[in-house]
């Protein structure tokens, strides 16, 4: 039965390269800002499949997230095609409800050489099965306003020479302008987290499924150190992320610097701030430190309707240069597809960072960035050390203890 199922879908496979004779609709679920690089290409894909029209179904991050992972569960409500960021394709990948990309009739494996390095073991499940293709990638990235840095008379290179110095920054910023360093000491520990890890290692588990948080572990730490340092000297502005005030901060300049990934610079220009426009640059991670920062996929739900054209989809969102170089022109969507990141546009100045050269410093940040593997409890574990974090910084929890606490609820949730 697998091998006649196997050799129906290469037969539709076929069938859908001959421009999808039959009219039909195509469903893609997505989030933001992903669904803007989506739009931007449908005109090109109605030229070449002009019987296939792009249903899209876009909610926000959490919302999509949620709704798939129902979706998958229950098998209703699947799209044809699922984006999926990076903290959500080790869970959705160990529930075995996406097609594996390796084997027949996709055969991806010919085309995982095309892509940055470290996203390929980003959609490799543990059990090595290839669940989605990767359509954009974040290198972390330190954004600052140089108007504000200026004002204070504080070096943005000398800033990132290690965390003591970006600390200390900090407190002549406060001083001098008022600007808060960062919106939330959370957002050091996001850095440190994810900067530093071993081979064969994850953020909260190594590749034996070991968990790496605890009170004994080194980078959590200090990264829980370094975060309270932050609060204690009254640096950050307590403000979350993906929330109105944080929005604010960013148009009144009432916080200096950002950490994040490539993309916050296309979230800014295009609706976050947009005449912020000039005052912005990027540098490195502090102390030499490369990470990747979040990251898209896009894979097919085994329960899907029409796979092969999903894949026809897939295929042209990411392996398709000019469909890359459009995302990336249109929200920056910092391509995974290693032609895209050579095409002439990079050696360019980027208008909103004061024509800084910056994409040039990303794309070599990418290719340093070491792979993480994926872990299909990682958005638990996530979400159990932030919880701790907060305990430490709005508490007063002591940090090895939260530690502790955090490395006993994650491994209850995980049996």
């Amino acid at each position: 039965m697998k091998k006649i199922a196997t050799l129906a879908l290469v037969t539709a496979l076929l069938a859908s390269t001959a421009n999808a004779q039959e009219k039909m609709t195509l469903t893609v679920a997505a989030f933001p800002s992903l669904d803007t690089a989506i739009k931007a290409i449908i005109p090109a894909w109605n030229k070449k499949y002009p019987n296939v029209t792009i249903k899209l179904q876009a909610q926000e991050f959490a919302d999509h997230h949620n709704a798939m992972t129902t979706a998958l569960a229950t098998g209703q409500g699947l799209p044809d095609v699922m984006a999926v960021e990076i903290g959500y394709v080790g869970k959705f990948a160990e529930g075995k409800g996406l097609e594996d990309m390796n084997k027949a009739p996709y055969n991806a494996t010919q085309y995982k050489k095309l892509f940055t390095p470290f996203t390929v073991a980003q959609a490799t499940s543990a059990d090595k099965r290839f669940v989605a293709m990767p359509t954009d990638i974040g290198p972390g990235t330190f954004l600052y306003r140089k108007d504000i840095l200026d004002k204070a008379g504080v070096n943005p290179v000398t800033m990132m020479k290690d965390w003591d110095s970006y600390i200390a920054a900090g407190k002549t910023i406060k001083a001098k302008t008022g600007a808060a360093l960062i919106n939330t000491a959370q957002g050091i520990y996001g850095v440190v987290s994810r900067t530093n890890l071993k081979a064969g290692e994850g953020i909260y588990f190594d590749s034996k499924n070991n968990l790496l948080v605890g009170p004994d572990n080194a980078r959590f730490l200090r990264a829980f150190t370094l975060s309270k340092q932050v609060r204690d000297a009254g640096l950050d502005a307590k403000i979350g992320e993906w929330s109105n005030e944080w929005y604010d901060a960013f148009k009144k300049g009432t916080v200096a610097t950002q950490f994040s990934g490539a993309w916050l610079t296309g979230a800014l220009q295009s609706w976050m701030a947009p005449d912020t426009k000039g005052l912005w640059r990027v540098q490195n991670l502090p102390e030499g430190g490369y990470a990747s920062w979040g990251g898209s996929f896009y894979a097919i739900p085994s329960a899907a309707k029409n796979k092969a054209m999903a894949w026809e989809f897939i295929k042209f969102m990411t392996i398709e240069k000019s469909s890359q170089v459009t995302a990336f022109i249109d929200n920056g969507a910092f391509p995974a597809l290693l032609t895209a990141q050579n095409d002439g546009i990079f050696s360019q100045g980027v208008p909103f960072l004061g024509e800084q050269k910056a994409r040039v410093l990303w794309r070599d940040a990418a290719r340093k960035t070491q792979p993480i593997d994926v872990n299909k409890y990682d958005s638990v574990a996530d979400q159990i050390v932030n919880t701790e974090l907060t305990n430490v910084l709005e508490q007063g929890k002591d940090i090895k203890q939260a530690l502790t606490d955090a490395r006993a609820q994650i491994l209850r949730r995980a049996r």
